[in-house]
């Protein structure tokens, strides 16, 4: 692998900013963009879509064999297809982000989409975002980052994406999601939510966009 081709894990809780920051990073340094949580939102849909319950693990992975997904980039906006059908804005409504953390938690839904993930960074030049990229997926990854806001800075911007697309979730009722989502990502038993020893720490709260991305081409730069 051509060492200027960095795999950079980007972990972090529920609306840290990691899939906007990550595309850009990516964008940036010609690199592959890959939003792991996108796919776990869509088996997420595609379970309720066919009857599966999100406790249902083996009626999951049989789903997984069924699901053909695929991501188009070309847009500013990353597509999402299930099977050829489009479902970008179908895997980020409420029924999906309430369920997800339960179906993500299986371990054989984790194992066969870990092994989807490191095959997509095996030749590096990716930015990857997820719960346990650095942990799990790309545990030798060569840049890891951590990023983290506090839940109230988190709830402002989820509920501001939602406004923008017509989702009226009440701002309380957001923080509260993200607060039991945290708790529930971070104390599953299979690869829980955790920094790695070796990730840097970003705390995006009082930072822009810009700011946290020029923060983590920074750390990248070192690495290079």
């Amino acid at each position: 692998m051509n060492p200027k081709k960095l795999r950079i894990a980007i972990d972090g809780p529920a609306s840290a900013g990691k899939s906007t920051v990550a595309k850009i990073v990516a964008k940036d340094l010609g690199y592959v963009y890959c939003d792991t949580g996108a796919m776990y939102r869509a088996l997420t849909y595609y379970a309720l879509q066919n009857g599966v319950t999100p406790e249902d693990e083996a009626g999951l992975v049989e789903l997984l064999k069924k699901m053909k997904l695929r991501f188009d980039p070309s847009t500013a906006i990353q597509k999402v297809f299930i099977n050829n059908e489009e479902v970008t804005e179908a895997i980020r409504q409420p029924d999906v982000t309430n369920n997800v953390s339960a179906v993500s938690a299986h371990g054989e839904v984790r194992k066969q989409l870990v092994k989807y993930q490191q095959l997509i960074a095996a030749d590096g030049g990716i930015v990857m975002d997820g719960r346990d990229i650095g942990t799990a997926v790309l545990p030798d990854a060569e840049v890891k980052i951590f990023m983290v806001a506090s839940v109230s800075e988190r709830a402002e911007r989820r509920f501001k994406e939602n406004t923008e697309k017509g989702i009226m979730t009440p701002l309380e009722t957001i923080e509260k999601e993200i607060a039991e989502r945290d708790y529930k990502d971070s104390t599953r038993a299979v690869s829980p939510l955790i920094q790695a020893e070796d990730a840097f720490l970003v705390d995006t709260t009082s930072l822009s966009i810009d700011g946290v991305v020029a923060k983590i081409k920074e750390i990248i730069a070192k690495q290079q």
